[in-house]
């Protein structure tokens, strides 16, 4: 997806498309890079997700919001949300990082979509920023069930095919890449009786299992 068609997704058109360009820019690639932006989008995430969480549900305590923002904020969603922009095409990365997959590693992609949403805010201001939120977080945020208790995808997963009698998915490490210090693990989550399978990715196998829980989880529904 080339920055034209991925303005296209976000639904924005920059004034100042250098700011695209800089929120796309990896530190291994050049300066400026996007290290700047992911910080000041970084806060207006929160805030802005917070304000979403206040006005659509006035029955929540300060607490539950607090726990639903987290998980909303956290970087598997992020990264998910990177994902379903085909963000990974757009990333300028240094050659090392290309050769090590850092267009598919969680956590590049993460901090690029924070950093497109400090882009949005210097470019037109908070209101647009916001309203960029919202979009990108359009179907999780209509997912939430207050009181609901929040649990991880793994868990979900297991309690919906329990409930069906069903036996547990089969977790299966399929490749792990990078250097040690950054390493990527690509899990598959396999459900036999329903022939279903998903994969994730993450830079634990932990983080890679919850990911591919959490596809076959959209994917039952």
């Amino acid at each position: 997806m080339i920055p034209g068609r991925l303005e296209k997704a976000l639904g924005h058109a920059f004034a100042d498309p250098g700011l695209l360009q800089t929120a796309l820019t990896h530190r291994s690639h050049s300066a400026p890079h996007n290290e700047r932006l992911e910080f000041i989008g970084d806060s207006v995430l929160n805030c802005a997700v917070a304000l979403e969480l206040y006005r659509r549900f006035p029955a929540l305590t300060e607490g539950e919001m607090s726990r639903l923002r987290a998980n909303l904020v956290r970087q598997d969603t992020l990264h998910r949300i990177a994902e379903s922009l085909a963000l990974g095409d757009c990333l300028r990365l240094g050659e090392g990082e290309l050769k090590s997959g850092g267009h598919r590693r969680p956590s590049i992609l993460a901090d690029a979509v924070e950093a497109i949403i400090g882009a949005v805010h210097l470019d037109a201001g908070f209101d647009a920023a916001a309203a960029l939120v919202g979009r990108l977080y359009a179907a999780h945020l209509a997912g939430i069930v207050p009181g609901q208790q929040i649990k991880d995808p793994k868990t979900r997963l297991q309690e919906f095919l329990q409930g069906r009698r069903l036996a547990l998915p089969q977790y299966v490490l399929l490749d792990t890449s990078g250097e040690a210090h950054a390493q990527n693990f690509r899990v598959a989550c396999e459900v036999p009786a329903l022939r279903l399978k998903t994969e994730g990715v993450g830079q634990s196998r932990r983080a890679a299992e919850q990911m591919a829980a959490e596809r076959a989880l959209e994917k039952l529904k």
